[in-house]
């Protein structure tokens, strides 16, 4: 049973920890002080919920309908474009943080929708929690299964809660505008990237 959870947490936190989109506006967001706690748990709970889904065998479900997969890629495509020319822009406006003050964040709601967006219209999460992990779990029979997720689960949490968290430490690097600069620019360039490899296939 123990192994199990083991084996979760570090199949869950490798497939996690890649650079990527949602990792990408959660250090930002976190660097700017700009509703960290929430967007941390929301990310985390996307994760929890796709997880468990995958444990529980929704992962055959996506496969049996690749329209489901398709129309992912593409409307998350759109997105990754759209936020990454924002970021691009971004880049060009000096700005740094504060001691003594934050720099300005979007509002809740803004946040938490580019979360859902940036989350949700990525068929990489669905790949990889419902359909990789759910793939994995069934090597495990009866109590191990739901302790395989468990562990996976625990993975996403520590690591959302404390990227976001653990960008404070950063914070007397980004005091400098060139280096929100270099950050911009490195979140449109991934944001770009994942885009191309979600329509590449359609092309």
């Amino acid at each position: 049973m123990v192994q199990a959870f083991i084996q979760g947490i570090g199949v869950g936190g490798s497939l996690i920890m890649a650079v990527g989109a949602q990792n990408a506006f959660v250090l930002k967001q976190g660097l700017k002080r700009s509703h960290s706690l929430p967007i941390a748990a929301l990310c985390s709970l996307i994760d929890a919920l796709m997880i468990t889904a995958g444990v529980a065998g929704l992962g055959h479900l996506i496969l049996a309908f690749p329209l489901i997969k398709d129309i992912a890629s593409i409307g998350g495509a759109v997105f990754l474009v759209v936020y990454g020319a924002r970021a691009l822009h971004s880049s060009f406006i000096p700005q740094a943080l504060s001691s003594e003050s934050e720099l300005k964040g979007d509002t809740l709601r803004a946040a938490v929708l580019t979360t859902l967006g940036i989350s949700l219209l990525n068929p990489h999460l669905y790949l990889d929690t419902v359909v990789l992990l759910g793939s994995i779990s069934t090597q495990f029979d009866g109590a191990d299964r739901p302790l395989f997720g468990a562990g996976a689960v625990l993975a996403s949490f520590v690591w959302f809660f404390g990227l976001s968290f653990g960008a404070k430490y950063l914070s007397p690097l980004f005091k400098k505008p060139k280096a929100w600069c270099y950050l911009d620019r490195f979140i449109c360039l991934t944001m770009w990237s994942i885009a191309v490899a979600l329509i590449w296939p359609y092309l």
